[in-house]
Formats: C-alpha cells, structure tokens, sequence
C-alpha cells in the first residue's frame, strides 16, 4: 500500500480558526498560526488552510495570514477560498503555499481548472468538492455547502480530472463535524471514477479505527480532518502509531 497523507485543516473565519458540522454552527478551535505549527512539529504531512467565508463575503482569500502561516510551518501547504484567477494564485502562491485549492470559482467557470493547470502545472491545482445527499444521489454545493449547484457529483468529478486538476479534496457534507467516521459511500464511488489523487473529508472521529476504516476500503490518498485535532481528541502522533500498527504507512513517519 503506498504511503498515505494524514492532513489537518484550518478553517479560518475573521482570522480565526473555526470548526461546525454540516457547514453550519460554527465555533471557534484556536489560532491558526499556533495550530498551524503544531501540525508541523508533530508530523502532519500537508496543511490546507480555508478561508471559508472569502466567496461569501465576495473578497480575496487573506494574504497576511497565509504569509504568517507559511513562515511557521515545514510542510506543504494548501490554500484556498475566494481565489477567481490566475493572479490571485500568483499571490497566494508568493505567500509561502505550495498548492491552491479552488471551490465554488471552479464550479461557476470550469475554465478556471484548465487556466490554472496550464499556466501552474497540475500538480498545482487542488479542486475542492463538497458533496451532499439529495434525493438519493450526491450534488456539487458551493458557497461554503448553501448553493446547491444542481451538479451530480460524479459529473463533476470527471470534469474536474479532464480539465487538469491534479487533486481532488472530497468533503462529504453530511459527515461533515458529526465524527461519526468517513462517507465510505460518497469516497469510493469517486475512488471508482477518477485516477487522479483523491483527499478525504468530513467525519473523522477520536477512534483510529476511523482512518483505518477509510485506508481499508477505498483507495484515498490522503485523510483530512479538523475537530479531532484541533480540540486534542485525537493526536497526529497517536494516529500515525496506531495506522503503522494496521500495516498502513504515511508520508512521514512519527518517532
């Protein structure tokens, strides 16, 4: 099994970082800046860092906090929220991130995946989806989970690939916060389509047995979570320990 990436996210409001389920009730989990570099020290393989109300509120994702970020922490970091061309990747890219992830600007104008990818290079490029049940089959939400797009989620996910993402991060909003565990449902009918590297999100809980359920199952590349961490319920070190002990390794290993 290749190695698999634990990564912890941020999700900043009011430069803040924040944390709710199902996109809703949001409270507040701490500095970004501390968290940030405590997931560094302590072996998380990547960081993303969301700016989840820049598309709401109509404005660029927060420059000087990425920048403060990106000087504390040694591992590749991924930005998004509110980015909408290439000149805003320029910027964010100049602030220390490694890769951006862009959202609802994708869905709006496809184009922007292909531009992005030409211009930066796929590997660049992380197309962020948040997922939902409706009706019995899982919709494309955007504007941070309130616009239901009226897109199937398995068409989207064939576009994203064919227009030159390099990464798809997959948050399952009904999982979202509950720590119930993955939505091994949304992740492997995506795993089935797309041959591109494949984020999971929303649901991680305290129990290992949840990553190690999702590593099992599907063919995911990475686990990202945020509550867990954030609130100490669950330590990167103790995850890594406990998945080395299933057969399952990761980026970096934890002494």
């Amino acid at each position: 099994m290749p190695a698999k990436r634990i990564i912890p996210c941020l999700d900043v409001k009011e430069g803040k970082t924040v944390k709710g389920v199902n996109f809703e009730n949001l409270k507040y989990a701490g500095d970004p800046i501390e968290l940030a570099k405590k997931y560094s020290d302590s072996g998380a393989d990547e960081l993303v860092f969301l700016d989840i109300t820049a598309t709401n509120e109509k404005r660029k994702t927060v420059i000087e906090l990425v920048e403060k970020v990106g000087k504390n922490i040694f591992i590749p970091f991924t930005v998004g929220g509110g980015i909408s061309d290439i000149e805003d990747i320029k910027a964010i890219l100049k602030a220390g991130a490694d890769k951006i992830s862009i959202n609802s600007s994708a869905c709006k104008n496809p184009d922007l995946i292909s531009n992005c990818a030409n211009y930066f290079g796929s590997q660049c490029v992380v197309v962020a989806i948040d997922a939902k049940r409706v009706d019995g089959d899982f919709y494309v939400h955007i504007n941070a989970g309130k616009v239901n797009t009226g897109i199937k989620l398995c068409d989207w996910v064939k576009e994203v690939e064919k227009r030159g993402a390099g990464e798809i991060l997959l948050t399952s909003m009904d999982a979202d916060g509950t720590q119930k565990g993955f939505d091994i449902e949304m992740i492997s009918l995506v795993n089935k389509i797309v041959n591109i590297p494949l984020i999971a999100s929303g649901g991680a809980g305290a129990d290992p047995n949840h990553f190690i359920d999702l590593f099992d199952k599907t063919d995911v590349d990475a686990a990202l979570a945020a509550s867990i961490f954030h609130y100490d319920t669950l330590s990167i070190p103790k995850l890594k320990s406990c998945l080395y002990e299933s057969g399952i390794n990761t980026r970096r290993l934890v002494k």
